[in-house]
């Protein structure tokens, strides 16, 4: 059944490589869950869900400061409102496809499913590329993006966030046309700034969240990430804070990236190196080399087309942490991980793990926890600025944080019990997928076919 699914997705939507990839992913650990539950096959409950409940595709033109026209591509995939209205990102790249978008939405219906929080999934963005643009630029094309947009979102039906190029910025700009256009202040949209419906902790969410769920897969051992030497990929929100935190809990973490190339810092990263990191990357938009010039203990290694790994996944250490983008770990990448020590390996981006590399990693006994459960902080706390400013609430930052940790501590819970209770103990990534599906599907079938 599962191979014919995935045959008439290939057929549907050929081409779609990432997309395919997450799906495929689901299908192949809901198995027993489908064994177990006929009425979930005979509803086809897998056929519904990896159909969007809509696609959104548009124009977006604007104008650049020389004057001259230029035109991008806008998407909202809305995917599944289930347990609550679609939420999730929009990421401004080139990279931006229907696949990638129809992967991420995907993956964000069962990574609000676990949070516990009402929240569907959906994802958007456009192949529009912040880098290099000017203010001006950027707030003409996010007027353009969201003078379309607007039709489709609300603070019941839709609410989007950031992700890869949209960060505080960019979801001002949004939020001002949006409330122009429909003439009201709702929390249409979260990531917002403090003083206008910002959630406290909402920036660090992500990065935060992961290192949490980190902590409970090791005290799950009996141990903790004190002392712990951890890579880290990225250099963006997620990289920064999961930084942030390991500082906090005493871990070592030693390396960042971005599309240039990474740096490895043998004595690791402290509270001054990484304010430098956040004025480098969030104010002056700069390369991570900048780091080996300002810290010449460090070493930078440039990206090599050539290469067909990560050096950055070769270091000895104890745990890592990618935080940059999909299909950064391949298989060759995994064996250097186990090969160096690596013991536990925790998403913080989504799906930056490959399934080749993922197989290597449980074989080798290497802690896997998939992004859908470990990056699951960024939505929760979008959820909470959501309550905040459906009550015209604004909660401290210590009761923020608390929430954040003790919904992280709940999805490690209901992953490690569904794992179980299926026979995979300790296996997050069947557990995770489990927990979501579960959830999710019941809502559906609870409401009809629709």
């Amino acid at each position: 059944m599962q191979d014919m699914i995935m045959e008439k997705i290939k057929a549907k939507d050929p081409g779609e490589r990432e997309f395919h990839q997450a799906v495929s992913e689901v299908v192949a650990t809901v198995k027993p869950v489908l064994a177990a539950h006929p009425e979930y096959r005979f509803q086809k409950v897998l056929e519904r869900l990896v159909e969007p409940e809509r696609v959104i595709i548009f124009r977006v033109p604007w104008m650049d400061d020389r004057g001259e026209p230029q035109v991008n591509r806008g998407f909202r995939i809305e995917m599944n409102s289930a347990i609550g209205p679609y939420k999730g990102g929009l990421r401004f790249h080139p990279s931006v496809n229907l696949s990638i978008l129809k992967f991420l939405a995907f993956e964000q219906v069962f990574k609000n499913a676990l949070t516990s929080l009402p929240l569907g999934g959906g994802k958007g963005g456009s192949d529009f590329d912040p880098k290099g643009k000017s203010d001006n630029e950027v707030m003409r094309f996010c007027q353009s993006f969201m003078a379309e947009l607007f039709r489709h979102i609300g603070a019941d039906t839709d609410v989007p966030a950031g992700d890869i190029g949209v960060g505080a910025r960019e979801i001002g700009f949004l939020f001002g046309m949006y409330k122009r256009l429909r003439n009201e202040f709702t929390g249409v949209l979260t990531g917002k700034s403090l003083n206008w419906g910002g959630s406290l902790i909402r920036p660090e969410a992500t990065g935060y969240g992961c290192v949490y769920f980190a902590a409970e897969m090791l005290a799950a051992d009996n141990q903790t990430l004190e002392g712990k030497t951890c890579l880290v990929s990225g250099a963006g929100n997620v990289a920064q804070f999961t930084v942030e935190k390991l500082l906090a809990l005493g871990a070592r973490p030693v390396t960042l990236s971005d599309s240039s190339g990474y740096i490895y810092d043998e004595a690791g990263l402290d509270a001054e190196k990484l304010a430098f990191v956040k004025t480098l990357k969030n104010v002056r938009r700069g390369r991570i080399q900048e780091y080996a010039a300002a810290y010449p203990q460090a070493v930078y290694t440039a990206v090599d087309p050539a290469r067909t790994s990560n050096p950055l996944w070769a270091h000895r250490a104890d745990c890592a942490f990618p935080c940059a983008t999909q299909n950064e770990i391949n298989a060759q990448d995994a064996r250097h991980l186990v090969a160096g020590g690596v013991r536990l390996v925790v998403e913080g981006a989504n799906m930056p793990t490959t399934p080749e590399a993922i197989d290597i990693l449980h074989d080798a006994g290497v802690r896997y926890a998939p992004g859908k459960a470990a990056n699951a902080g960024g939505v929760a706390v979008s959820g909470l600025e959501m309550a905040q400013n459906s009550m015209r609430l604004h909660w401290p930052r210590e009761e923020v944080d608390s929430r954040l940790q003790m919904i992280m501590k709940n999805i490690h819970k209901n992953c490690t019990a569904a794992a179980e209770r299926y026979g995979t103990p300790g296996n997050y990534l069947v557990g995770a997928n489990i927990a979501g599906f579960v959830k999710v599907v019941d809502a559906m079938l609870d409401q009809g076919l629709v």
